[in-house]
């Protein structure tokens, strides 16, 4: 009977040693995950480059493509806000700079900030090297890129749309300090938490996050 108890004792011993490692791994892993939002300088380019332009056909029957002529009125409207301080900009123009902006190459950045303030967090400056390295990189170098600030729905309407022109302003001022940006080649606007990402829920994460749009009017960029 004791024999027979030793070995009923040794094999509950054994199942409860495999139950204990088929658990979910640790908290550490969670904590990487976390970091995952951090994009790469790789991927911001492939976001912001305009799309490829179509080969130009030699067959005899079909004549090349040409370009279609730019948007004048796009033209206009980016040359009128380059050089402009964001607070200067009125609800009308920057409703305007969003309507032009959707249908532009754009990335959604989950920038944090420290709290109540526009002071760039520790944990999101790789993300800002990765944007500044991108913008100076051959395929990006010279366009106008629209940096859009955006908060979630928690407090005022005029808070939010300050503290969001402020952090899109802190963006623009460390891109230009730090990889000699032209700041004119840099439209900051704010748009508070009028244009949340996901409104179904309006506390999310996703809603406090910089958006930059290349807006690509190259012939009008400094060089």
């Amino acid at each position: 009977m004791r024999l027979a108890a030793k070995g009923l004792t040794a094999i509950l011993s054994i199942i409860t040693i495999g139950a204990a490692l088929s658990l979910p791994t640790s908290s550490a892993f969670a904590g990487e995950e976390s970091n995952s939002k951090n994009v790469t300088e790789d991927e911001i380019v492939r976001a912001l480059a305009p799309p490829a332009k179509k080969p130009l056909t030699r067959g005899l029957s079909i004549a090349p493509q040409a370009d279609p002529a730019p948007n004048a009125a796009e033209t206009k409207l980016i040359q009128s806000v380059r050089g402009r301080s964001t607070r200067s900009l009125s609800s009308t123009e920057r409703e305007e700079i969003a309507s032009v902006a959707k249908d532009k190459p754009n990335i959604d950045l989950e920038i944090t900030f420290d709290y109540n303030s526009a002071n760039i967090s520790a944990k999101s400056m790789s993300s800002v090297q990765a944007l500044g390295r991108a913008l100076t990189s051959p395929d990006l170098k010279g366009s106008t890129f629209v940096v859009a600030g955006h908060t979630d729905a928690a407090g005022g309407e005029t808070y939010n749309q300050d503290l969001s022109e402020r952090r899109a302003d802190a963006i623009k001022r460390y891109l230009v300090d730090k990889y000699s940006i032209s700041a004119t080649d840099l439209v900051t606007v704010g748009y508070g938490k009028s244009k949340l990402k996901d409104p179904s829920q309006p506390m999310a994460e996703a809603n406090r996050r910089v958006q930059v749009v290349n807006m690509e009017n190259k012939t009008t960029a400094s060089k």
